[in-house]
């Protein structure tokens, strides 16, 4: 059967036999990949714990029995969130948050030494702080350079040195998680700041996945995609038209859910992903292999 083509050159059928694919431009019931229990016995620690991506993956160690730790500058919303936790958390599995500002390498060292008193070393680390605005290079002030830098690769450091040497000293095994962004390969207008310090933060994994993997510490990455109601992607795109025009770009033709990162997150620090050590696990729709080339093949 020969597909029917519009005025225009598109070719209808395939579109739409495109659109009636599972989870194209439509809301898919969650579903739990990871078994209760999975985690028992570890204790998770996530950095901006406290909303979007963070707390998402807190929710998901939770549920799947580890001892969650969650960690950011805001009192109130670490207090809401350890109790969103608490609510689907697996029996046993307990529940702390702390006040920290990553950039701060004194505080981490604090919180690292509360947590190791209060639960044993963290087996499972997830440096999710981050600090991010559009900006043009040309219009960037040394202090907006600075506070990302410090956020994004400074923290991210600073945790990993405070958490990862009690294991290092310790000989015990653990699985650290980085947060990254495809930008800090492929560049982007207005990321300067973060896709440089993203960069030294993929840098970093790579070099202790070597470093520490033969000690029995794993280093991987995550590069998530446009995610929806995390907050960034409501600054970053707040105009309709914007938001539109990004989910577009995706080949999967939508935003990502904040509980596929948690699945990422969750499959990377189990014992699923033993051999998995120095990757960065892009879960982006394939926006970042697009380059517009979608756009153009519809057109065909």
């Amino acid at each position: 059967m020969v597909p029917e083509e519009s005025p225009s050159g598109k070719n209808v059928q395939r579109r739409e036999a495109t659109e009636k694919l599972p989870g194209f431009r439509e809301e898919r019931k969650a579903v739990e990949m990871l078994a209760e229990g999975t985690l028992k016995g570890r204790t998770a620690v996530v950095t901006g714990g406290g909303t979007g991506m963070g707390l998402a993956m807190a929710k998901e160690f939770a549920r799947l029995g580890a001892n969650v730790v969650i960690a950011s500058r805001k009192q109130e919303v670490l207090e809401e969130a350890a109790e969103a936790i608490r609510a689907g958390a697996a029996k046993g599995a307990a529940v702390a948050w702390y006040t920290v500002d990553v950039r701060q390498h004194e505080a981490v060292e604090e919180v690292a030494a509360k947590v190791s008193e209060r639960f044993g070393n963290a087996q499972i680390l997830v440096n999710n702080a981050a600090g991010n605005f559009v900006v043009p290079a040309s219009q960037l002030s040394v202090n907006g350079w600075k506070a990302v830098i410090d956020i994004v690769l400074n923290g991210t450091y600073f945790c990993t040195h405070a958490f990862g040497t009690r294991l290092l000293e310790a000989g015990e095994r653990g699985s650290i998680i980085n947060m990254v962004a495809s930008y800090a390969w492929t560049g982007g207008p207005g990321t300067v700041h973060s896709a440089a310090a993203k960069a030294g933060v993929l840098s970093l994994t790579q070099t202790l996945a070597v470093e520490w993997g033969m000690q029995g510490i794993r280093v991987n990455a995550i590069s998530p995609g446009p995610i929806e109601e995390t907050g960034g992607a409501e600054r970053l795109f707040s105009v309709p038209e914007v938001a539109k025009a990004v989910s577009d770009d995706v080949p999967l033709r939508r935003f990502g859910r904040p509980e596929e990162i948690a699945w990422a997150a969750s499959y990377l620090a189990s014992d699923y992903a033993a051999y998995v050590n120095g990757a960065c696990l892009v879960v982006d729709g394939g926006a970042w292999l697009n380059k517009g080339f979608v756009k153009l093949f519809e057109q065909r």
